[in-house]
């Protein structure tokens, strides 16, 4: 695996930062994940977009140029065919990070589990290297059989999961997903999903799920993954015309992105 540390390329496992880093001390800093299509990243700008807003936000200083610089100079090392990944951090001690992942490997569909959860206000809006609470929640979720863990507030609100956004249809016509007011993350793939489909924002309280008919997590990596199961029920409808739609619908954009980035 390749990697980049202040705009040096070098082997990922060569890759060393001071132990006083507090990016590792503390998990103060920021990152983004970009998926390569064929070896060509989608939505870069978007990401470091939002990376600029999410060091903003914590107060971190952040070079969105530098960051940028980092990721072409890792293609241009790299030269990944197929698709892969792009990880980029930055830290508290200064330090810029990327990596050139693989791809993972996924499941046709997932299981999951509510874990409770209670979003830390001060961090809306912020993708940080904090991810201890997200990390547990999918290991709690997998002690309990799912795949992965579905967010719920203690008043029985409805979130996201750990990594992904949420969508369901409680009716088996029409999709809704929590709105952004519910401290979720502003998911680029989500972003895309709500631009080419009839998708209603509105709050989902948990006691909801059991009438969920078809659902699916969406994110950069797992564009739009079906869902089997919530708490051990397993959903009537898997893979259905609406989560089947929103998956042709979003490939074309991004396709249609893609081609134009080309030109």
């Amino acid at each position: 695996m390749l990697g980049i540390l202040d705009g040096s390329v070098m082997p990922a496992e060569q890759i060393q930062i001071p132990a006083t880093d507090e990016g590792l001390l503390r998990g103060d800093g920021v990152f983004e994940v970009m998926r390569l299509y064929d070896g060509r990243p989608f939505a870069v700008d978007d990401h470091l977009e939002r990376m600029a807003g999410s060091a903003a936000n914590l107060m971190l200083p952040f070079d969105g140029a530098a960051v940028r610089a980092d990721i072409e100079a890792l293609l241009e090392a790299g030269r990944p065919e197929g698709d892969g990944v792009v990880r980029v951090l930055v830290t508290r001690g200064g330090r810029r990070i990327g990596f050139l992942e693989p791809f993972p490997t996924l499941p046709d569909t997932l299981a999951l589990k509510t874990i409770t959860y209670s979003p830390t206000r001060i961090l809306d809006g912020v993708k940080s290297l904090s991810y201890g609470a997200n990390m547990l929640a999918t290991r709690m979720a997998a002690a309990e059989g799912a795949d992965e863990a579905l967010l719920v507030t203690p008043h029985g609100r409805v979130l996201e999961a750990p990594t992904s956004s949420f969508f369901c249809s409680l009716d088996g016509r029409t999709l809704v997903t929590p709105p952004l007011a519910d401290h979720i993350l502003d998911s680029i793939t989500r972003r895309r999903l709500l631009l080419v489909c009839d998708i209603a924002e509105r709050p989902i309280a948990a006691d909801e799920l059991g009438d969920v008919q078809e659902a699916f997590l969406a994110s950069t990596v797992r564009e739009v993954l079906p869902v089997h199961a919530i708490d051990g029920r397993e959903l009537p409808s898997v893979g259905g015309s609406l989560t089947r739609d929103a998956d042709e619908r979003v490939r074309a954009q991004i396709a249609q992105e893609l081609g134009a980035a080309a030109r």
